[in-house]
């Protein structure tokens, strides 16, 4: 069943008529506007995994902002719909082309670790905590980032107020949407420690302690007023005052049930560390690619470099001339050299030294392809050194230990009518993330600080006070001639990556449609001993000719939640989203053609 039209409808039902819907979160005026998954058109686009915050966009789009304001504002009801992998309690990368000089810029949200953290602060008796212990507890939860981007995002790009940008976000909280599949999945599997926590607790479970039923209307009155402060007092509504009061009592003093089952740990947040939270703009990463420009995000996000030395990699291959199985044999290859790479050398620029020249040189890529054969590697494969093609220097070699774990995250893709771009992915980190709803204010805390590598004391993307961890994060725009050809951008913790690098080969190299190309089974390794597939893949006679070169499936239900962007000339625009992961996704345009 196709889940996000529902969300619509709950609007429907919260406020009786059709008219007073398209007073309230705008409804579509047109057959274009219905929440499927691809949409043609002109006048701007937009993609999320929801109905209602693609909506927003294209409300916003439609009222006269640019593609900045279509995806705050999309991103202020996603944090409302969508409460378990986003919000304004989380992070996040946001990449973003601005057709006035033709530039590229990227935003950095991401969180931040407290000052007091240390290489060891997850460690008890000398032994890492395990993940669950780290992650549910105060300890987990890093500086929120997102209202800080939304808000630097408009102030330097937009032309809209963060007001006018949470107005929908605001109805949607206080009027409420039905309870898909999705969101009751998410809330059970988090049962166990929701429980734990009263005001998690009230929030998302019923009173008999199970999570709300599909088909009945959820309303989140304190986030609405949390909105409705930030969009009063502006960015300082969240970082001072009672909003950021609540968020450090809370991680430092998580309230717990009498009849807790789990030891939640308090975390190290103060106030002060609120106070000082900047999202800086960065520049992007680029990588050119078959005659255009690849634009992503640099570190802390090992997004852009993993995905751009890929690339680098694949460029030496005519992927275009070989057939389906020989061309995913050289991007399984060039992801494993890719994240080992990754796992040594990714971590804070302002912390650790970077070789981000080096690893996106074309002469390091040509190293790195040197060692792909006809067959599989075994991994982990080790990484290479970037350094002679970084400039000289030497650094750290020391492969991740962190262990890969699943994100759900969600990502925006938007454009407008003159041209400006955003490509935008916010998280909260695991499902749920740290699982501690701040009282009153009806936002879930983050875990970002396990995507530290804290099993280690040494690795560069170990813990350490106002560091921001390594990140997977991809939001991709894609330059032909210096105009815009693709945005792109997914979910899903390290597969974020492969999700991303899969989709860009299979648009510009395998013949795909960007609909098709976002609907084509997944698989991904990250240089481990297996390659996760979805089961669409392990049934397909390519899966089986890379298990004859040496390839090892796992199967995995489900990798990323893409969504996507193309200008196809002219101004028309195509936006797509999925048509079947995580319910399905949700892609419309201003004005649809017939």
């Amino acid at each position: 069943m196709h889940r996000r039209p529902l969300r619509l409808f709950a609007v429907l039902l919260v406020v009786g008529v059709v008219a007073a819907l398209a007073a309230q979160v705008g409804a579509p005026a047109d057959a274009g506007s219905n929440g499927a998954p691809t949409a043609i058109g002109t006048g701007g686009a937009a993609a999320t995994v929801d109905v209602l915050a693609t909506q927003a966009a294209i409300d916003t789009l439609r009222d006269g902002g640019n593609a900045i304001d279509a995806a705050v504002s999309a991103a202020s009801v996603l944090g409302v719909t969508e409460p378990f992998s986003c919000g304004v309690g989380g992070g996040g990368f946001m990449v973003i082309y601005r057709a006035s000089d033709g530039k590229v810029t990227t935003i950095d949200g991401r969180e931040t670790a407290p000052a007091a953290m240390r290489a060891d602060s997850f460690r008890e008796n000398g032994t890492p905590l395990p993940f669950n212990d780290a992650r549910f507890s105060g300890l987990s939860v890093g500086v929120p980032g997102t209202v800080e981007t939304w808000d630097e995002a408009l102030a330097r790009y937009g032309t809209i107020s963060l007001a006018d940008a949470l107005a929908a976000g605001i109805r949607v909280a206080r009027d409420g949407f039905v309870v898909d599949q999705t969101f009751f999945n998410q809330t059970q599997e988090n049962v166990d420690y929701f429980n734990d926590i009263p005001a998690t607790a009230a929030l998302y479970l019923d009173p008999d302690g199970t999570p709300h039923d599909v088909g009945t209307v959820f309303r989140n009155p304190a986030l609405a007023r949390t909105y409705a402060r930030i969009a009063h007092l502006g960015a300082k509504g969240f970082y001072r005052g009672a909003v950021a009061d609540a968020l450090v009592q809370t991680v430092q003093h998580p309230v717990v049930s009498p009849n807790a089952n789990h030891t939640w740990r308090r975390g190290l947040m103060t106030m002060r560390d609120l106070h000082r939270y900047i999202a800086p703009e960065r520049a992007p990463t680029r990588v050119g690619y078959r005659g255009l420009d690849v634009y992503s995000m640099g570190p802390p996000s090992s997004g852009g470099s993993t995905v751009g030395e890929a690339l680098n990699i694949l460029e030496g291959y005519a992927l275009s001339t070989m057939t389906r199985e020989a061309a995913l044999h050289r991007y399984l290859e060039a992801s494993r050299y890719s994240f080992a790479d990754r796992g040594a050398y990714l971590a804070d620029p302002a912390y650790f030294d970077v070789p981000l020249r080096g690893l996106l040189s074309d002469g390091f890529a040509g190293t790195r392809r040197a060692l792909i054969t006809e067959t599989a590697a075994a991994s982990p494969v080790l990484p290479g050194d970037p350094y002679p093609f970084n400039g000289g220097g030497g650094g750290s070699v020391q492969a991740s230990a962190t262990e890969t774990r699943a994100g759900t995250t969600t990502h925006i893709t938007t454009a407008d009518r003159w041209g400006n771009t955003v490509s935008y992915t916010f998280t909260i980190e695991s499902t749920g993330g740290a699982g501690l709803v701040v009282p009153g204010f009806g936002f879930l805390a983050n875990n970002e600080l396990t995507d530290f590598n804290f099993d280690s004391l040494t690795h560069p993307n170990r813990v350490e006070g106002g560091k921001r961890p390594r990140s997977s994060m991809s939001p991709t725009i894609v330059l032909r001639d210096g105009d815009p050809l693709l945005a792109v951008g997914s979910p899903g913790g390290s597969t974020i990556i492969t999700t991303v690098l899969q989709i860009l080969i299979d648009r510009l190299d395998l013949g795909l449609t960007l609909p098709a190309a976002i609907a084509d089974p997944r698989l991904t390794q990250r240089n481990t001993t297996t390659t996760q597939a979805e089961p669409a893949f392990l049934s397909t006679p390519e899966a089986a000719a890379l298990t004859a070169r040496g390839h090892v499936f796992v199967s995995n239900p489900e990798i990323g939640a893409a969504t996507g962007i193309e200008f196809l000339g002219g101004d028309r625009l195509l936006a797509a989203a999925e048509p079947v992961r995580r319910g399905g996704g949700s892609a419309m345009v201003v004005t649809p053609s017939p």
